[in-house]
């Protein structure tokens, strides 16, 4: 069953602006695996930006915003063949383990000014 849906669309502009003009906003944002992840992409403002809408857009599909966790308890890491996975952590799994079961669905993607994220969440 469907338990929620969100999406998220951000500049990417307006993440580089944040990155230069913040030091830590990377560190305060992503985590260390996602970081690396970055840093084979030779942090490119637009797979930053789809990290951060991704982000976005999973807190939405649970219905509740980043209330009560953290944004880096939201991991999205990528397969073998580049496609995004969510992994969730800390405080968020443990708002999560309501469900029971659950799965995330995620899409990214960018144009040459926005980035954008869909995430579908489902229970049993």
């Amino acid at each position: 069953m469907i338990k929620g849906i969100g999406t998220d669309i951000i500049e990417i502009e307006r993440i580089n602006k944040a990155v230069k003009r913040n030091s830590n906003f990377l560190n305060k944002i992503f985590t260390d695996k996602e970081l690396e992840y970055f840093k084979r992409r030779n942090f490119k403002g637009e797979t930053i930006a789809g990290g951060f809408a991704g982000k976005e857009a999973v807190a939405k599909a649970f219905g509740t915003g980043f209330r009560n966790f953290n944004i880096k308890d939201i991991e999205i890491l990528r397969d073998d063949f580049g496609k995004p996975i969510v992994y969730i952590n800390g405080k968020a799994e443990e708002l999560l383990k309501a469900y029971g079961n659950y799965k995330i669905h995620i899409s990214i993607s960018h144009s040459k000014e926005n980035a954008i994220a869909y995430a579908l969440m489902e229970v049993d």
